[in-house]
């Protein structure tokens, strides 16, 4: 018992990470066992940011081995994040933030998102990229979002 209660205080006390919904997905790729290739689009709030929310698509691996989940996903993924209410700071925001990951290969590859501000422009930045222990990968997309009133 004591060592499941240390696991749930563990995942508690892990940063506040946006969960992603999944919007759609085209199949790119027939497989005959297991699940096509496909491409899926997903949605996000920024957990931060009240009023931003970040489309990503990206390549899902079929066949039996992405129907295990044992396969590596490919390094590309393309972001757009949008204004869809009033902007609002929830709390401090730190260049380069962590606000979204997710694994894309069993254990050592990831895809994620980190956002910047451009104080200068009142602008949010975000970059999507994948990365692995040993190598990432330089395949990156940006999107950017300029903080204007919502509405009257």
């Amino acid at each position: 018992m004591r060592p499941l209660k240390g696991v749930l205080l563990g995942l508690l006390m892990l940063p506040g990470l946006a969960l992603a919904e999944t919007i759609g997905e085209v199949s790119t790729v027939f497989k005959w066992v297991g699940p096509n290739d496909k491409i899926v689009v997903e949605a996000f709030d920024d957990p931060k940011v009240a009023g931003v929310t970040c489309y990503l698509s990206r390549a899902k691996t079929g066949g039996v081995k992405g129907g295990l989940g044992l396969a590596e996903d490919r390094a590309e993924a393309s972001i757009a994040c949008r204004q869809v209410g009033p902007i609002a700071f929830k709390d401090t925001l730190k260049d380069g933030e962590e606000v979204f990951k997710e694994r894309t290969s069993l254990v050592f590859k990831t895809m994620q998102v980190v956002r910047f501000f451009d104080a200068r422009r009142n602008t949010l930045v975000y970059l999507v990229y994948s990365d692995r222990v040993i190598e990432g990968s330089p395949q990156n997309a940006v999107t950017a979002i300029p903080i204007l009133p919502w509405g009257q």
